[in-house]
């Protein structure tokens, strides 16, 4: 009889356990929660996607503020081609050497801001099928060439001089190829734009 007693007993413990096994196997997990940790609390799941769109929010406002200033940084620098004001220009363009090299070449005359509307007109000659014109296109050309040359030449000597005298201390590599570089250019397209007048001593 004690036999048939045990017997049953374990038969009505066992579904239990079964029930119960399949119970907690079926459990619902938390999405966010990992593996082998416990399911946090709702508030704490709200708090964490609150925080995620958050940042979300302040990496946008952050390009969108990055993009503002670097639009309000070239238009200072625009704004300095066109004034010469030392505090927002290029690179290239700063320094007292620069503005000194940039004087020099505005207040002088040269011939090579002239290269490119010379350029055109015998361009224009020596298209038009006449020998003789196309002879005297091509000795225009050379001359050109040589009068550019000459006047770079005695230009970059004279700025080297200056630049000597006026600054001996400071770092004048450079000055002189960007000051020809500047005469190439027609006057009023020069940037930064002229701040002396042709015969005024810089």
């Amino acid at each position: 009889m004690g036999f048939v007693f045990r017997s049953r007993a374990k038969e009505e413990k066992a579904p239990l356990a079964d029930k119960a096994t399949v119970t907690g196997s079926h459990q619902t997990r938390h999405p966010e929660a990992p593996k082998g940790r416990p399911t946090p609390k709702r508030s704490v799941a709200q708090s964490q996607r609150r925080s995620v769109a958050h940042t979300s929010m302040t990496r946008k406002e952050a390009a969108k503020r990055q993009r503002e200033e670097r639009r309000a940084a070239l238009e200072r620098q625009r704004q300095a081609l066109a004034s010469g004001d030392e505090r927002y220009l290029p690179a290239r363009d700063k320094g007292p050497v620069r503005r000194f090299a940039r004087d020099f070449v505005d207040s002088r005359f040269n011939i090579a801001e002239y290269f490119l509307p010379m350029a055109v007109i015998i361009l224009v000659l020596s298209m038009i099928q006449v020998p003789q014109l196309q002879n005297v296109a091509l000795l225009l050309w050379l001359v050109v060439i040589v009068m550019i040359v000459l006047d770079s030449i005695v230009t970059g000597f004279r700025l080297k001089k200056r630049l000597a005298e006026r600054f001996p201390d400071d770092n004048r590599r450079g000055a002189v190829a960007y000051a020809l570089m500047r005469s190439l250019q027609m006057r009023r397209l020069r940037l930064p734009k002229p701040q002396v007048k042709r015969g005024e001593r810089p």
